[in-house]
């Protein structure tokens, strides 16, 4: 029973996601989403992309982070979309907050268009190439791409996650580095809490992209 309610995780849907999507707004997600923003300083006008923004919480604070900017959240499943539209209602009356249904490998939207994109306990169920490389082309250059996961492939909390969690690749700090460069992100930072296991990643996106001419 379990462990079929925590398969759910990557896309709820049902019952049983309406109540995971509800969880995952408080508790010790709060606490880890609260460490995870210490650790980023956006201008208080930036333009957010919140990735799989699940049910509405962080984009709550990053709406709070951004008092002059605006969120958009992006998740694939409906019933994290209507949760998400819920919590943050007076944002989207008020034109500050947008919140979509689709999928982070194959957005729809413009290039360099936006000035952050955060990603909070979700890139495990991402098809990492595609959707780091779809990140960096809808940031402006210059613009922050933010990871936050609340395992970091060190500790036995990742491999019973894992193990439950079908489809669940859980990264260590040199892993999720390596996927970064290899997407294109440069100046990239990782903090970690050993204690609780969890991790983060800031990466930005250069000023100038290199093209083929200039490779010698």
């Amino acid at each position: 029973m379990f462990e079929k309610y925590y398969r759910n995780a990557g896309r709820p849907k049902g019952l049983g996601g309406r109540i995971m999507i509800n969880r995952m707004n408080g508790g010790r997600h709060a606490a880890l989403a609260e460490w995870g923003l210490s650790h980023i300083s956006p201008a208080p006008d930036a333009y957010v992309l919140e990735a799989g923004c699940g049910g509405g919480a962080n984009v709550a604070r990053l709406l709070e982070l951004c008092p002059e900017g605006r969120v958009l959240g992006l998740d694939r499943s409906p019933v994290s979309v209507k949760t998400s539209r819920r919590v943050n209602a007076k944002a989207i009356k008020n034109g500050r907050c947008r919140i979509v249904c689709g999928d982070v490998a194959a957005m729809t939207f413009d290039n360099d268009l936006f000035d952050l994109a955060t990603a909070f306990e979700t890139v495990y169920f991402w098809p990492v190439r595609d959707a780091f490389s779809e990140v960096l082309r809808v940031l402006r250059p210059g613009g922050t791409f933010f990871v936050c996961n609340e395992a970091d492939g060190e500790n036995v909390t990742a491999e019973k996650m894992t193990k439950i969690i079908g489809g669940m690749t859980v990264y260590t700090a040199a892993e999720l580095t390596g996927l970064l460069s290899a997407a294109g992100f440069c100046d990239i930072k990782t903090y970690g809490d050993p204690d609780k296991g969890w991790l983060c990643a800031s990466a930005r996106k250069p000023e100038r992209m290199e093209q083929p001419d200039d490779i010698i």
